[in-house]
């Protein structure tokens, strides 16, 4: 389950400590350059060692870990938190996030007084 000595995919780490729910998901993020390892773009069969920094931009946010273990399978919640150590910055508090104008399917187009009530909660 879990190795010490060697090298992991890059892509395979990042499933296995569950950051992405897929294997594809993760090759897809490194295809896409939204990991780096060292500061550097990485594709998806890029080895990875303890001590590497790893970035991922995922869902809006960019996580920062330190790969502090490697594993080849996917593992629990528990044991993946024990195979990096996140120096991520903070989620914003759920206050500071935008309110999102939501209309009911198939309400129709909004008025004229709807649509600059949603404009003005977008900020424009």
């Amino acid at each position: 389950m879990a190795s010490d000595e060697g090298t992991t995919r890059i892509d395979s780490w990042i499933w296995s400590v569950r950051f992405t729910k897929t294997r594809s998901l993760a090759a897809a993020a490194c295809r896409a350059g939204h990991v780096r390892v060292n500061g550097e773009r990485v594709k998806p069969a890029h080895g990875v060692h303890n001590g590497d920094e790893v970035r991922l931009r995922h869902a809006g946010r960019e996580r920062i870990v330190v790969v502090a273990r490697q594993v080849r399978k996917r593992v629990g919640a528990a044991v993946a938190a024990e195979c990096y150590v996140d120096n991520s910055p903070p989620e914003p508090p759920r206050e500071q996030v935008a309110v999102v104008a939501h209309r009911d399917r198939g309400a129709g187009r909004p008025t004229k007084r709807e649509r600059r009530e949603i404009d003005e909660l977008r900020g424009r």
